[in-house]
């Protein structure tokens, strides 16, 4: 496992969160987005399926941007119950239920995602093990100090 606290650009900082945050969680897809102003930018995913990597979507219109701008952790065992998530984005993909944890407060600039394909109630580990994650994640970013760079070239949409 490549150590975050090693990692020398941003790319190779969302390549490890993907990685470990599916690990941690045993979920089938991980997600690592950053927050560009008003949009939220899927810098990278590990995921059974392809879900949003390259793509950007209004901070008001997801629940990584619901993440991000309460900076509190998001919980949903069941998408089609929660009125955050925009269902028109999820029904087409396997995720049922998921976990997004902001990253960096008090104003969070990224989130990290779990995904799973059938309905499940985070446990208590797995919230703590994304948080631990996002709290490296944040000191990561803060360390290459690419806080207020454009993210999207760091990226590669492939």
């Amino acid at each position: 496992m490549t150590n975050l606290a090693a990692a020398q650009t941003l790319a190779e900082v969302g390549e490890i969160v993907r990685v470990e945050a599916r690990r941690l969680t045993g979920a089938q897809g991980a997600t690592f987005v950053l927050r560009e102003q008003d949009r939220c930018f899927y810098a990278d995913e590990d995921a059974i399926a392809p879900l949003w990597k390259g793509q950007r979507f209004p901070i008001t219109s997801c629940i990584s941007g619901w993440a991000m701008q309460h900076d509190e952790t998001a919980v949903v065992p069941n998408i089609e119950l929660d009125k955050r998530i925009p269902l028109e984005a999820y029904m087409p993909t396997f995720v049922r239920s998921l976990l997004m944890v902001p990253v960096g407060s008090p104003t969070p600039t990224a989130a990290i995602g779990a995904y799973w394909s059938r309905h499940h109630h985070a446990t208590k580990r797995q919230i703590d093990d994304l948080q631990r994650l996002a709290g490296r994640t944040a000191e990561a970013i803060r360390r290459i100090g690419l806080a207020d760079a454009p993210w999207a070239p760091t990226f590669s949409n492939g």
